[in-house]
């Protein structure tokens, strides 16, 4: 039958709990345990400007359909117009409610597209449980539903502010770009009438690129931003320290890095010295830029030894996979795609140095999925500095956290890894996102409890410290 025929079910509380009752009331009794315990996100790309502003949200579409990536690239790939979707050429675009309403039908129209994807089930989740919608999206609701949410985001108790206190956010972290004077964040830390606690986390990955077009231009800005001469290596590394320490002081607990690869050999500061000054001059090879990078990886773990930061890493993407939609687009709109990583010899160079330091900690997440067991799990499982991520961004998904438990956990453990991760753009999926991954580690372990591995009592305890302490620690909270 339809979702239509069973509106009641957009939102199952037994959702991904086990389907054997036995096994289920376990999982139940450890989900209940956690179900409403705040949430941690050390790792969002939530703008702290709507935090500061306190505005209501636009409309519909705008709130849930244009910032999600997720969404667009599989209605991009069933042929949606990603103009239609709220996206320009820089990005998302101010949306007047005829074309606000033409953005929520297409979403509507095409719900089945999302059978079977955590999509589907975050929308679902967030229609019932915030906004308290029965009927599924379809053609013939599409308006009343966009009428109905439209309402809601008018009122008090949609505006941000309210909508964290709602969802029990304890921390959440910002992702941030190394220029940014982080003016909003420092006004939440001063504003008296706000009790959350909002930290920037700081970016660095456009100016360790060396190859970009623009790098010499972003050099010369890191420079003016950070007062320290940028015509020399040694300056660029000072630049970076005094950023770095610079959101430290506004909150930082870490830092964030993306890029094709994992390598982290390092050079001598004479060769850092010639690669950088011939990037200035747009004169560095792609190798050199490529080596570059790599070495400036063991540097960042060499200044978190330092400073303290948490060190994440996420390689193993194509950005911008599709040209056309780049150009026409914007970045974001979903056609970063995946490609294999090595871990165990590229993190080697910097795990022989810092892999046992005591103020280093570094969480590996990633997308390939096949490094899980042979590389990640062992890693983790040996060098105290290590932490494995937990899946995110393509397999952030019931099937996939699932896979990363049975992948992980036997040679790692539950206290390796990293505590769930959100990753959102969409505000509005945090306590969804959240929600579903406790929901799959009470099934986990209500598994281990029935097959007698753990007690009930170990397998509620490892729930709690799911959830707080694991990510309190490894993130330095």
């Amino acid at each position: 039958m339809s979702d239509d025929a069973h509106p009641s079910q957009l939102a199952h509380p037994d959702r991904l709990l086990p389907a054997e009752p036995a096994l289920r009331d376990v999982a139940r009794r450890l989900y209940d345990a956690t179900k409403d315990l705040p949430i941690i996100s050390p790792h969002s790309h939530v703008p702290p400007a709507w935090l500061v502003d306190d505005e209501p949200f636009p409309d519909p579409a705008s709130l849930l359909i244009v910032p999600d990536h997720y969404v667009l690239r599989l209605l991009h790939a069933n042929g949606a117009d990603l103009a239609d979707l709220g996206r320009g050429p820089d990005g998302p675009v101010e949306l007047d409610e005829a074309a606000a309403r033409k953005a929520w039908r297409i979403l509507c129209e095409n719900y089945h597209l999302f059978r079977g994807t955590p999509v589907k089930y975050w929308f679902d989740t967030t229609f019932a449980d915030v906004f308290g919608i029965t009927a599924a999206p379809s053609a013939a609701t599409a308006d009343a539903l966009y009428d109905q949410i439209a309402e809601a985001l008018t009122t008090p108790a949609f505006r941000p502010r309210a909508l964290f206190d709602r969802f029990g956010i304890e921390v959440l972290a910002t992702t941030d770009d190394p220029l940014d004077d982080l003016a909003a964040h420092r006004a939440l830390a001063e504003d008296e009438s706000f009790t959350g606690r909002v930290v920037p986390t700081f970016r660095p990955d456009r100016f360790l690129e060396l190859g970009r077009p623009d790098w010499p231009g972003l050099a010369r800005s890191l420079g003016e931003v950070a007062d320290i001469d940028t015509g020399s290596y040694a300056g660029y590394v000072a630049a970076i320290e005094a950023r770095r320490r610079y959101f430290k002081d506004h909150g930082a607990v870490s830092s964030d890095h993306s890029h094709l690869d994992l390598g982290t050999e390092p050079l001598s500061e004479t060769e850092g010295s010639r690669i950088y000054a011939a990037a200035l001059r747009g004169e560095a090879s792609t190798d050199e830029s490529v080596a570059f990078r790599r070495h400036m990886m063991s540097e960042t773990a060499r200044m978190a030894t330092e400073d303290g930061l948490v060190m994440t890493l996420h390689p193993g993407v194509r950005r911008d996979h599709d040209p056309d939609n780049l150009a026409a687009h914007g970045h974001d709109v979903g056609s970063d795609i995946p490609v294999s990583v090595e871990v165990t010899d590229s993190l080697r160079p910097l795990l022989g140095r810092y892999g046992n330091h005591p103020n280093l900690h570094l969480v590996l997440f990633t997308i390939d999925e096949t490094v899980y067991s042979r590389e990640v799990a062992p890693l983790a499982g040996f060098y105290r500095s290590f932490y494995a991520g937990v899946p995110w961004w393509f397999i952030d998904a019931p099937e996939a956290i699932r896979r990363f438990r049975g992948a992980v956990t036997e040679t790692a453990g539950f206290y390796r890894t990293s505590g769930f991760i959100d990753d959102t753009r969409a505000f509005l999926s945090i306590p969804t996102r959240h929600d579903m991954s406790r929901r799959l580690d009470a099934a986990y372990l209500a598994e281990l409890v029935a097959t007698h591995r753990l007690t009930e009592e170990e397998a509620a305890a490892t729930a709690l410290d799911l959830v707080t302490t694991i990510p309190k620690q490894v993130f330095k909270l």
